[in-house]
């Protein structure tokens, strides 16, 4: 039992919490590479994100897995991510470092996503099975690259500023 849920139950807590904070990051980042900020939606993105994390500390673990370290880096990010838009209201090179690690923070939750559904989807499971063959390098490469290239826009362009 997790805060008085079964395993099963709680892992889907924690699935529908990532899947909230990916498409609330999709939807605030994306927006924003457009010029567009969405005080609400960012602040979704931020607390499911931070939810994500925190919530996957409490798996129950024997030892230091690469999922716990993910968890570790993610939260950093994150706690860099809300002193940037919130401590220093998104002003001046704030923002940068918040387009950097709000970005980083999306990229690391579907870095998790495409992981665990080459584990879970028996068809992307028959791909890569151990996860190091080509279609998950693939899968894995696409996802930095548009991470990278949202973040790009986010530094880059974007007329409006981040307003906590």
């Amino acid at each position: 039992m997790i805060l008085g849920l079964t395993i099963p139950q709680f892992t889907l807590l924690h699935v529908i919490i990532s899947f909230v904070g990916i498409f609330s990051g999709l939807a605030a980042l994306l927006a924003w590479a457009r010029g567009v900020w969405l005080p609400r939606t960012q602040a979704l993105f931020l607390a499911t994100t931070a939810l994500t994390s925190l919530t996957g500390f409490l798996f129950p673990v024997a030892s230091v897995t690469p999922a716990f370290v993910t968890g570790i880096v993610a939260t950093i990010v994150m706690v860099i991510a809300l002193i940037a838009l919130y401590g220093f209201g998104g002003k001046g090179r704030a923002r940068t470092v918040y387009a950097v690690t709000a970005t980083i923070s999306l990229w690391l939750n579907l870095f998790v996503l495409v992981v665990q559904s080459f584990l879970k989807v028996p068809a992307l499971n028959a791909l890569a099975p151990n996860g190091n063959e080509p279609p998950f390098a693939v899968a894995q490469a696409i996802m930095l690259a548009g991470a990278v290239w949202l973040g790009w826009k986010l530094v880059r362009g974007g007329k409006t500023r981040a307003a906590a």
